[in-house]
């Protein structure tokens, strides 16, 4: 099989990797910004990069020494951004299968397909790790397309992820759609769900950046954006896709955690070897939608510490992206003036009944 390890950035040795070894500072500064983004380098303070308290806060729960840790989120009724690491690649896990519902329910607005159509589920065969480009898989259940969008989003099942991208003709029409219909360019599928998790685990996502299977904290945010904004699919498909996003019941601990039920969350999870994200769309309490994407990665020691507290690395995983969930809330609510006492946090009043899981 031809692996794709000369493609892989390591994080540890960019500067190696970027600039050679006679260079001033300020051609290494360069090439690093040119390699990873400017975003990239540890500032020595928040105030020298981050304009708002708001930014400097997500900055600092965003802390990058347990793992790399993207966030984008963007007030749908001002423009307002935060970014950190927002345009660098994160593993998007299943969090690619909004992208994958968005492409078919295209076809469906363009008479391709039809929600009412049966297609059979990709079920996995058991094979050994990196054993064939494709992991092999067989034919199951035929299963109605609208229920095969919902079982995707809200439960994330990955054959029914499969039997769709079979359907719209592989990874690369999804990859299409996306960067010619939506004109979003930092996104690439690259495998069938299938063979994402059998060979999971490869590379190191805290230490190594791999484009396959990958995309930007902007980009996935951008594309959650559009679609609730109803830019690229009919009124009845938008209302399909975000119906299913709405019912998600995965990473009940992740932004679900963080939000009053009033935010009307609908979110796509996505959840690998350590990496754990959350990508979605909730409310503030004037009605105005946020389009939000946080990406997590270790929270671990490393993989043989991820092996022995699996649960526990997981949880911590699962706490950042709620920490930051509860901050983007509360500083969007904020900046548009909804908050009595802008320091304040919702959360902190208690409720013995809430505990996001």
């Amino acid at each position: 099989m031809f692996r794709l390890s000369s493609l892989l950035i390591p994080i540890t040795l960019a500067f190696a990797m970027v600039a050679p070894a006679h260079a001033d500072q300020s051609d290494l500064n360069a090439s690093f910004d040119t390699a990873f983004g400017t975003e990239m380098r540890a500032p020595t303070t928040f105030q020298a990069i981050y304009e708002t308290s708001f930014e400097a806060q997500i900055a600092e729960l965003a802390d990058g020494t347990r793992g790399r840790i993207g966030v984008y989120a963007v007030d749908l009724a001002t423009g307002d951004e935060v970014s950190i690491l927002g345009d660098m690649r994160f593993p998007m896990a299943s969090t690619s299968k909004v992208a994958v519902a968005a492409t078919f329910l295209a076809g469906v607005d363009e008479g391709k397909y039809s929600l009412t159509s049966e297609y059979p589920l990709q079920v996995p065969v058991r094979s050994k790790k990196f054993s064939s480009d494709a992991a092999p898989v067989k034919q199951g259940n035929y299963v109605p397309a609208h229920e095969l969008i919902g079982l995707m989003i809200s439960k994330s099942c990955n054959s029914c992820t499969d039997a769709l991208i079979k359907v719209v003709g592989g990874t690369d029409a999804v990859n299409k759609w996306v960067h010619e219909e939506a004109g979003i360019k930092d996104f690439e599928l690259s495998r069938t769900i299938a063979t994402l998790v059998r060979d999971d685990g490869e590379f190191d996502p805290v230490e190594w950046v791999d484009p396959r299977d990958s995309a930007t904290p902007r980009a996935m945010g951008q594309l959650l954006a559009g679609l609730h904004q109803g830019r690229w699919l009919s009124a009845e498909s938008r209302a399909v896709l975000m119906a299913a996003l709405e019912k998600t019941t995965t990473g009940r601990r992740r932004m679900n955690a963080a939000l009053p039920e009033e935010a009307s969350l609908a979110h796509k999870t996505g959840t690998l070897s350590r990496t754990a994200s959350d990508i979605g769309i909730f409310r503030l309490a004037d009605g105005r939608a946020i389009a939000a994407a946080i990406y997590v990665t270790g929270q671990s020691a490393n993989l043989t510490d991820e092996r022995r507290n699996k649960r526990a690395a997981r949880a911590r995983r699962d706490a950042r992206i709620a920490d930051i969930t509860r901050a983007l809330y509360t500083g969007f609510s904020a900046k548009a003036g909804l908050l009595d006492d802008p320091t304040s946090n919702w959360t902190a009043a208690p409720d013995g009944n809430r505990t996001g899981g």
